[in-house]
């Protein structure tokens, strides 16, 4: 049990042992940022190597092998090591905050929660070094492909288990602390956006991280225990692992975007001087989002061969899965319309984020209609599709987040007009990156291959030169970073006009315990 001598004993480490043992929510929260971006980097990089890789036709500077490696490596690494972990940090910093409470539920599990994720992460990469390299199948991991790899399988297979058990342990934290350690007088429906995306996420995370841990268990006993569940061979269906995967692959891709769409509706309200609009639809559009996504998973699997009726079906609950997230960004706009508003770098990554992940959304709906995603499917146009969700909509969330509450968590302001900078530069490299591979995924050109038609090339040449100029800007971004950090000018208690919450009852930064009283809500 974490006692007053034990919080009184923990004030006073300093150095390297109080990142190591903390239990406060906010180390822990920023020990959870420093690696998501650090992963960031790292996984940038191995995309850097797969576009200039495609820059011309041709093989140019990694034999197919190790560019399918990089292909595996990037998005396992850019899911599980920088947004999730990003998106944790941000729970970690702010429910506490919004709600009112001293800390989270459970701190000692915080605490072991992160340390597991370096870890974890390290195994990964470390399988780049073995012999036959890490596993080339994709982050979907297919068998037969994937059986077919070096001695990295069963590592890489470690560390999804242990990435999937730090998710899930974070996740029993986060319910625990939303249901138990609320303010007084705050009821559920009076919880701020951010913590209600944040508890239907948790509860999305234990359910289906269990799912990805039976899969990856059964391709490891079909390689080393003589199993058969994906072999044919031996009886097995290579397809029922795709169905087990995406039970799991889905619902992840609302884990990612669920808590992102919890920080654009606490920025925009606060920029528009306004409420947000509608609330409680906002609510039920969460949750409708993700009890959806639990009966879209086959949309991914058009071209196995499946009967009329389970495509017709997979069909219709994809498009009415747009219904809810119509909802949120009508209420988004909504929220803005006559209110007062003003462009800092927060808004102008919300207002992006608006507009590019709708683009996302909209191509997203072009591969629900199962005739034409038989055309779509494996090409470029799902890579562009799931980038314009994933980029301008997760990654930019958690950007604007950072800018957002920077100012609270460390009391310094940063620069507005680089922040403006890096937005633009930011916004500009990611269409040029990726609006391109649109065009060649309608022209057939297929994904996960390092050469291509040279009828292909000009475009990749334009999503290369974009993706080159998105990872400068990120370098901006980490000068903005340290040069916020290293200033001694303290932000104003209540940094941003317009923002309303518990959390900004507090001085910047916050104290080392926020709430030695529970705060009372009206």
């Amino acid at each position: 049990m974490n006692t007053d001598a034990d919080h009184l004993h923990e004030d006073h480490k300093t150095g390297i042992m109080r990142w190591i043992t903390t239990t406060n929510h906010k180390d822990i929260g920023t020990l959870y940022l420093f690696l998501s971006l650090t992963m960031f980097f790292v996984g940038g990089a191995m995309a850097l190597i797969i576009r200039a890789e495609l820059f011309q036709p041709g093989l140019q500077l990694v034999n197919p092998d190790f560019f399918n490696q990089m292909t595996t490596m990037h998005a396992l690494i850019m899911i599980f090591g920088a947004l999730m972990p990003a998106l944790v940090g941000l729970a970690n910093w702010q429910i506490p905050l919004m709600i009112g409470a001293p800390d989270m539920a459970l701190p000692r599990l915080n605490n072991w929660s992160f340390w597991i994720l370096p870890f974890a992460l390290g195994m990964l990469g470390s399988t780049l070094f073995f012999e036959g390299g890490a596993p080339a199948a994709g982050w979907t991991l297919y068998p037969p492909l994937v059986l077919q790899g070096g001695d990295a399988l069963p590592y890489a297979i470690f560390s999804i288990h242990l990435l999937g058990l730090s998710s899930i342990l974070g996740a029993i934290n986060i319910i625990a602390t939303i249901l138990n350690m609320r303010a007084p007088g705050m009821t559920l429906m009076k919880m701020p956006m951010f913590v209600w995306t944040w508890l239907i996420t948790a509860f999305l995370l234990i359910a289906v991280m269990p799912v990805l841990a039976g899969a990856v268990t059964m391709l490891l006993t079909d390689r080393f225990f003589g199993t058969s569940f994906f072999t044919a061979s031996g009886g097995g269906d290579p397809v029922m692992f795709q169905h087990i995967f995406w039970f799991f692959g889905h619902p992840e891709v609302y884990i990612l975007i669920l808590p992102a769409f919890g920080v654009i509706s606490t920025i925009i309200p606060t920029f528009s001087r306004k409420k947000l609009f509608g609330y409680d639809s906002m609510v039920y559009a969460t949750a409708s989002i993700a009890l959806l996504s639990f009966i879209v998973w086959a949309h991914h699997m058009f071209t196995v061969g499946m009967p009329l009726a389970g495509e017709i079906f997979f069909m219709m609950t994809t498009m009415l899965i747009a219904v809810p997230t119509g909802v949120k960004v009508f209420n988004w706009i909504a929220t803005m319309w006559k209110g007062s508003m003003t462009f800092e770098t927060p808004m102008l990554f919300s207002l992006a984020f608006i507009v590019l992940f709708t683009i996302g959304g909209f191509s997203g709906l072009m591969m629900a209609i199962t005739p034409v995603d038989f055309q779509y499917h494996d090409t470029y146009f799902i890579v562009a599709h799931f980038h314009y969700v994933l980029v301008p909509g997760s990654v930019f969330a958690v950007i604007a987040a950072v800018y957002f509450w920077l100012p609270k968590w460390t009391g310094k302001m940063y620069d507005e007009t680089l922040g403006k900078t890096h937005f633009w530069l930011t916004t500009i490299f990611v269409n040029i990156t990726f609006f391109p591979q649109h065009f060649v995924g309608l022209a057939g050109m297929p994904r996960r291959i390092p050469d291509y038609a040279v009828q292909f090339t000009d475009f990749n040449a334009i999503s290369t030169i974009g993706s080159f100029g998105f990872g400068i800007a990120q370098i901006l971004f980490l000068y903005i970073l340290y040069k916020t950090l290293k200033q001694d000018v303290t932000a104003d208690n209540k940094v941003w006009e317009g923002a309303e919450g518990l959390e900004w009852t507090l001085p910047s930064p916050p104290p080392y315990h926020s709430f030695e009283e529970p705060p009372k809500v009206e």
